[in-house]
């Protein structure tokens, strides 16, 4: 049987400050992320669900077990695709030039990913991903949703539920996702896009 367990972060709660505090890693990561972990844990003995990944729970669950394991998945790409600010952060190479392909600009990109974020009704994430060809799209994702669920593969998200950013900055979602493209490890996001 699986075993999930809480990620560990790939670098130190403190890490990501002014962008993120510590006390919202501690929260968010520690506290949310580990009851989802925890939940689906619970969950899955008897659900028929005992061998199978997160993304194959991601898409064919439902009630529940979804929602916990749609959760880890989004928080695990959504902790794992971040660094320490750095200025003008801007990706490189081949996924610039298909951002670029598909958005005009890299400003444009991120116009269109703040602004599906802002105005995502109530909880979820915004998220880049590719599609079997590899063509870029932005979607919003409601409450627990993953773009796997509808056969396209997840680069980046941007988490809107509150508990993502309410300790640092209130009701400002908009400013919250404005500040997070200083911490995006464009690196990664590069690899999950080349793995497609």
């Amino acid at each position: 049987m699986n075993t999930f367990e809480l990620m560990a972060l790939p670098y130190a709660p403190e890490a990501l400050e002014p962008v993120i505090s510590r006390e919202t890693i501690g929260f968010h990561h520690g506290k949310h992320l580990a009851s989802y972990v925890n939940n689906l844990k619970a969950l899955l003995p008897g659900s028929g669900f005992e061998e199978a990944t997160l993304e194959e729970i991601v898409c064919k669950s439902a009630g529940g077990i979804l929602n916990n394991a749609g959760q880890i998945l989004n928080h695990e790409l959504y902790f794992g695709q971040f660094a320490a600010p750095k200025a003008n952060n801007a990706p490189t190479g081949v996924l610039a030039e298909a951002i670029t392909e598909a958005f005009g600009s890299f400003e444009a990109f991120k116009e269109e990913f703040q602004k599906k974020g802002a105005t995502l009704f109530g909880s979820g994430w915004v998220w880049l991903s590719a599609d079997k060809d590899g063509k870029l799209v932005v979607t919003q994702e409601a409450n627990a949703a993953n773009p796997v669920q509808k056969g396209l593969k997840p680069l980046l998200t941007f988490d809107v539920w509150e508990h993502a950013y309410y300790l640092d900055y209130q009701n400002r979602r908009p400013d919250h996702l404005a500040a997070l493209w200083q911490i995006v490890d464009w690196n990664v996001v590069a690899q999950r896009y080349e793995q497609k």
